[in-house]
């Protein structure tokens, strides 16, 4: 399993955990998602199949949860798949 995977694999088990912001941005990129913009500490991703942003900002180095677990449930709102 690569990188992304094992990454993967560990947020669905505890998405609820610390995940660093970095890790997780690369997550959201292998689904696929495109930065459309930077305001500050947001960043707006958008995916094609997706009809709604995704806006991300970290805290401290680390990533929300509360933002983990809303790309958790768009990736299974629209049934997206994770690719290395």
């Amino acid at each position: 399993m690569t990188k992304i995977g094992k990454l993967y694999a560990s947020v669905l088990t505890n998405p609820g955990g610390t995940l660093n912001f970095r890790d997780f941005e690369r997550l959201v990129l292998a689904a696929g998602f495109v930065l459309m913009r930077i305001r500050g500490s947001h960043r707006a991703y958008r995916h094609a199949a997706a009809d709604r942003l995704l806006v991300i900002q970290p805290r401290g180095k680390e990533a929300k949860p509360y933002q983990v677990r809303e790309f958790l449930d768009m990736i299974e709102e629209y049934q997206l798949t994770v690719e290395d």
